[in-house]
């Protein structure tokens, strides 16, 4: 019998989008082998499987090249062990579309404020106001259910939650006091559950030679 082929998962455990990848690899119990990058030194063999050079990517069978970490999260669903997330329902994927094509946006020029041109006149705190359109949407589902889409964690749920964290993180100061009490109570439930602490354990970035390391890590 030929030895397992785990698929490869070249990642940056801070970058959110690589962070609801490993949420739904995690949850659903895919196994992969990791690779911890350092984003200003890519390594060579990831950047001829996926030229783009953003993370997360997901190879499989040294064939299949997965670029995007929704599609990673849909091959956790349709390939883990554990069947915690399903697939996304349409009202899952609007969502997450607001969230990644609009809210995204606000985020960066809220978080890396200093990178932009200041050509429209906007402050750094016009940014967070704008961010906060799409917080208030979530506040206001959280008011009456423990998730975003019912009182299970979804796929929407792991998908999004990452860059809220994000976005809390510029000024943690201002979300602690600021008026999101259902917001900050889904926050810290995915920020104190072992799948995130499994997520955010530091492993020492990649080299070529190195024995593999697998994911999820071990609970020890």
């Amino acid at each position: 019998m030929s030895e397992q082929t785990f698929p490869i998962l070249y990642s940056f455990r801070r970058c959110p989008y690589a962070m609801r990848a490993r949420m739904a690899l995690t949850l659903n119990q895919v196994s992969v082998e990791i690779r911890e990058l350092i984003l200003k030194n890519k390594p060579a063999e990831m950047l001829l499987a996926s030229p783009k050079g953003t993370v997360p990517v997901l190879i499989i069978n040294n064939e299949q090249v997965i670029e995007e970490s929704l599609e990673v999260m849909d091959y956790a669903v349709t390939h883990g062990t554990n069947s915690i997330l399903k697939a996304p329902t349409n009202e899952e994927l609007a969502l997450i579309c607001e969230n990644d094509n609009v809210f995204k946006g606000n985020l960066d020029k809220y978080k890396y404020f200093d990178r932009f041109p200041q050509q429209t006149q906007q402050t750094q705190q016009d940014y967070r106001t704008h961010g906060e359109v799409f917080l208030q949407q979530l506040e206001q589902r959280l008011t009456t259910q423990d998730f975003l889409f019912g009182n299970n964690q979804s796929y929407g749920d792991i998908a999004i939650f990452p860059f809220v964290r994000q976005f809390a993180h510029v000024d943690k100061a201002w979300f602690d006091g600021a008026d999101y009490p259902h917001l900050k109570q889904w926050l810290d439930n995915f920020l104190q559950s072992s799948a995130f602490l499994n997520v955010m354990k530091k492993i020492p970035c990649w080299q070529i030679g190195d024995a593999p390391t697998y994911f999820p890590l071990s609970e020890e």
